[in-house]
């Protein structure tokens, strides 16, 4: 109970001192501009009323366009771990590469795939999929070589062969680890997708905070990142959840 009473009244009083200071425009003096560009929560929680089927048409494509992505930045990932654990070369001559592409920013790679593969999904998907490649990635892999060697001495003892000591031994012992890459891919996969719909998109949240900037909306704007926000919440909350069903030992 007190690992959930504490979040909620920190969150609770930090509502309540914005909703005082954007009332009395405070936050408006503080920042030095027009009131009607810092809301305060009432006015937000109004606008997610009122633009609820809004909200909520373009929050289901930008949800789409996350679990899609980062399904495929799960799997490529847990393929990817594999082939650099079971391969030494593999492994020497890909890894500067995996730490390479997380040098390339986003935002500069977005319109570039936007040039060659169009407005649709696909580039999104490849934005997404690549930012939560890497913890995943890594997670894994990391978990895959810090293995217990005293175990896989007794699974040979017990002449057990590569692919029992894999299944056996190395995955279930680098599952905590991947669950960890995940929860962490999860909770960054939003980023790509406001990215990506920033760059070129027809609908979905980021493109919703984007015109509402320009239109000064900036009440619904703020509505539109809450929604991003509780749906990346409830995405790490979906992970641990599993985390906790599959990794019962821990």
């Amino acid at each position: 109970m007190k690992r959930w009473l504490l979040p909620m009244l920190l969150i609770a009083a930090m509502i309540g001192a914005w909703q005082l200071a954007a009332s009395s425009g405070v936050l408006a003096d503080l920042f030095g501009i027009e009131e009607f560009l810092v809301p305060s929560p009432a006015e937000i929680a109004e606008s997610l009323w009122q633009s609820r089927e809004l909200l909520a048409e373009n929050g289901w494509t930008t949800l789409e366009e996350i679990l899609l992505g980062y399904g495929c930045a799960v799997v490529l990932g847990l393929a990817f771990a594999l082939l650099m654990h079971l391969s030494e070369t593999v492994r020497l001559a890909t890894y500067p590469l995996v730490i390479a592409s997380q040098a390339i920013p986003i935002i500069v790679l977005a319109p570039i795939l936007v040039v060659l593969f169009g407005f649709g999904i696909g580039p999104k998907l490849v934005v997404i999929a690549l930012i939560c490649f890497f913890p995943v990635t890594i997670a894994t892999l990391a978990g895959l070589r810090s293995v217990d060697p005293d175990a896989i001495r007794l699974m040979r003892t017990l002449y057990a062969s590569r692919a029992q000591i894999l299944a056996r031994v190395e995955v279930p012992s680098a599952a905590p680890d991947f669950f960890n890459g995940a929860k962490i891919a999860v909770a960054i996969a939003p980023i790509g997708a406001v990215f990506a719909e920033w760059v070129g998109s027809t609908s979905g949240l980021g493109r919703l905070i984007l015109q509402d900037l320009g239109r000064l909306e900036t009440a619904r704007m703020f509505a539109a990142v809450l929604v991003l926000s509780v749906a990346a919440i409830a995405l790490y909350g979906l992970v641990a959840l599993a985390q906790r069903l599959v990794v019962t030992w821990r």
